[in-house]
């Protein structure tokens, strides 16, 4: 007879007033180069642009999506490679290809019924900060911009397109009590 599996414990811990700061968030705005992807751009033969995703932040992002946070992205490239992404990941609240980010999002909230008080923000460079000063959250990936940095209320320890994403769904998740009950639920 085997014996009974140890319970999973929650291993992520974040500050009481981040915690806080993070618990009316109901959606959230992210960047895709240097936040979803690594920033570089790749080029194949014939000029196509490639993409590297971490599958890290793809569960993450599913795991949002399972506890009722809406993933939305704002970006200022647009690409087939990034449409194929974001349509396996779900995720039907985009704005691709824009220069003004700050209007682009706005219009997405709207459509939700949100406001800047229930919205967390992970950007990486100048054309995210309009956004990371509204966010409820501002979030900054390790390798972002100083400027991004200096905005951000909390600034993750993976780089963008290595986990970055992630480390923010996870306290999204533990923020919102959503963590440990979706952890329970492993088989």
């Amino acid at each position: 007879m085997a014996e009974p599996l140890p319970p999973l414990v929650p291993v992520p811990e974040f500050a009481p007033q981040l915690l806080l700061r993070t618990q009316p968030v109901r959606a959230l705005i992210l960047d895709v180069d240097g936040v979803l992807t690594d920033g570089g751009l790749y080029f194949s033969g014939e000029g196509e642009v490639l993409k590297r995703f971490d599958s890290l932040d793809g569960h993450g992002l599913k795991l949002l999506q399972q506890a009722g946070i809406t993933p939305v992205v704002v970006s200022g490239r647009d690409a087939p490679a990034l449409r194929v992404r974001l349509a396996a990941l779900g995720i039907t609240h985009q704005r691709l290809g824009v220069e003004a980010k700050l209007p682009a999002a706005q219009a997405l909230l709207a459509e939700l019924a949100l406001g800047w008080g229930e919205v967390a923000v992970i950007g990486d460079d100048w054309p995210d900060l309009p956004l990371l000063r509204r966010a409820q959250l501002a979030c900054a990936p390790a390798q972002a911009h100083a400027q991004a940095r200096a905005l951000a209320h909390y600034r993750t320890l993976a780089a963008g397109g290595h986990g970055a994403v992630r480390e923010l769904c996870d306290l999204l998740l533990t923020a919102g009590g959503h963590y440990a009950r979706l952890l329970a639920q492993l088989p």
